[in-house]
């Protein structure tokens, strides 16, 4: 059974910073996945089918995709010895305010626009983590 773990969100003044991680368990290689950080806004949690943001992605080899709303704020990160992914938040803002949550899916690299396009709930991930939640006062 594969588990990922979200811990680490909370509440910051804008302009400060988080880092939020996600532990994965089970029989799971941090390093034959992509992984990647979605964030789901008060918004998108009241729709229909409720949407989610995918703002960074790591892939295998490593290499690193932002969205461009946190590109130059955010930097996503792992530790393969400790199965364990990382987003380091700088300069955070009132609209950054969501639920985060890791994402897994069994490939070699991904596309964050493509991964968007394949729509909710699960746009074609393999595993997802429950969530941690990002407040940012103003």
């Amino acid at each position: 059974l594969v588990r990922l773990t979200e811990s680490g969100g909370g509440t910051v003044e804008a302009g400060g910073s988080l880092r939020i991680s996600c532990v994965a368990s089970g029989d799971f290689l941090t390093s034959t996945y992509c992984m990647i950080w979605f964030r789901q806004t008060p918004e998108m949690a009241r729709e229909a089918v409720p949407a989610r943001q995918a703002v960074a992605a790591i892939n295998s080899d490593g290499s690193t995709i932002y969205d461009e709303s946190v590109e130059g704020r955010f930097t996503i990160s792992k530790d393969n010895g400790a199965s364990t992914l990382y987003l380091q938040m700088n300069n955070l803002r009132p609209h950054d305010t969501a639920m985060y949550s890791c994402a897994a899916v069994y490939s070699s690299s991904v596309v964050l626009g493509a991964i968007q396009g394949l729509g909710a709930p699960r746009y074609g991930m393999d595993y997802w983590g429950q969530g941690t939640p990002v407040t940012v006062s103003p």
